[in-house]
């Protein structure tokens, strides 16, 4: 039976990422050394190819989607946007508890429900995106593409992994690195009775983790066990 193979790729390095911020809605382009790591990974790794692009609207997944793959014409995706925090955007951990007693709540295990003052909660975000994946998976099956490539956020790669990819894993475990993320196979028959696919490989192949890299993935990781379930949750 035919399958169909989605390959999962994380955005570029923001100023907003390096300097540790609450960084969703918020339009920033990648940072310079963002920029500078995509063109590096890109030159000596290859990247897998396929007969369809998608990207969320952003620009810094817009223009990872231009250095990965210059030669695509992505479609712009939008409910692949990152997860929205409202008023609590741009800023750091500290500033936001300094400003809204509430945050205290939020990042007690509570961040499924509880949404930032005009922004979305995390159930509110992992229905938006799993919609829009189940969406995507559909559109491939009918028109017969069998391969696509999706550029979006960590929040984005990570709800759509959690609640689809199989081995089974946590929300926060699928954490990559910038310009890296994973393949997946999605085969019909179990599709259409599990809803799952298989995660069979890491993009770049060969990339391995560099300190920083290590050090981002942490901070990363804590940032979302805070939007979205203490560690313990399982998904």
């Amino acid at each position: 039976m035919k399958s169909y193979t989605i390959h999962l790729i994380r955005h570029g390095v923001t100023k907003g990422n390096e300097e540790g911020r609450y960084i969703g809605s918020t339009d920033l382009p990648l940072s310079p050394a963002g920029e500078q790591r995509l063109k590096a990974l890109a030159a000596k790794y290859p990247y897998p190819r396929a007969e369809a692009y998608f990207v969320s609207p952003l620009r810094r997944c817009v223009q990872t989607m231009k250095i990965l793959y210059p030669e695509a014409k992505p479609v712009l995706a939008d409910g692949f946007r990152e997860c929205s925090f409202g008023a609590w955007e741009g800023r750091t951990a500290r500033e936001i508890a300094a400003a809204y007693p509430a945050f205290a709540r939020w990042i007690s295990g509570q961040g499924k429900q509880v949404a930032p003052p005009g922004g979305e909660s995390g159930e509110a975000f992992a229905r938006r995106v799993c919609v829009s994946f189940e969406k995507l998976v559909r559109e491939l099956m009918t028109a017969g593409v069998p391969s696509a490539v999706l550029v979006a956020h960590g929040g984005t790669l990570m709800t759509i992994l959690s609640a689809y990819g199989l081995p089974r894993a946590r929300f926060y475990d699928w954490m990559t690195e910038s310009g890296c993320g994973y393949s997946m196979r999605i085969t019909p028959g179990l599709w259409m009775r599990s809803k799952v696919g298989e995660v069979y490989a890491k993009i770049p192949a060969a990339e391995k983790k560099e300190d920083g890299g290590v050090l981002m993935i942490d901070l990363a990781r804590e940032a979302a066990e805070r939007a979205f379930g203490g560690k313990d949750e399982k998904k």
